[in-house]
């Protein structure tokens, strides 16, 4: 995970817990220990995920689109970073085939989908209790 899935779990988990609450990008960025200047990159990736709602004004802010229950981990981090599948293969360039798959294949593909799984799996809800 890259540091701009980090700041987006550590966003929607400050938004969790501020329960129905619509919090600024600054004061989320200084709740969160997130720098400023990624915020709105951050967000407006959640808010074209539909995990968040954006509202524009003097009072405006940010807020969770869907009950915490509803978001997954991995929601969270491919709203960021797209698709979390590894398509290069570790030992070369280009990708593993069925035909060809390198030495170390079956293991990174099978940790991926584990992790895959797991992040499908926990929610907004239970991370941010």
């Amino acid at each position: 995970m890259t540091r701009r899935g980090d700041y987006a779990i550590r966003a929607m988990l400050h938004l969790a817990r501020a329960e129905d609450v619509t919090l600024s990008a600054p004061a989320i960025a200084a709740a969160a220990r997130i720098p400023a200047r990624f915020m709105g990159q951050v967000m407006g990736d959640l808010a074209r995920a539909g995990l968040v709602n954006g509202q524009i004004g003097r009072r405006g802010g940010y807020r969770l689109a869907k009950p915490a229950t509803q978001i997954s981990l991995l929601d969270i981090v491919e709203a960021v970073e797209g698709d979390t599948r590894r398509r290069t293969c570790v030992l070369s360039e280009g990708a593993c085939s069925f035909e060809r798959a390198c030495d170390v294949h079956e293991y990174f593909a099978s940790a991926q989908d584990a992790l895959i799984s797991r992040l499908s799996q926990a929610t907004l809800a239970a991370a941010a209790a």
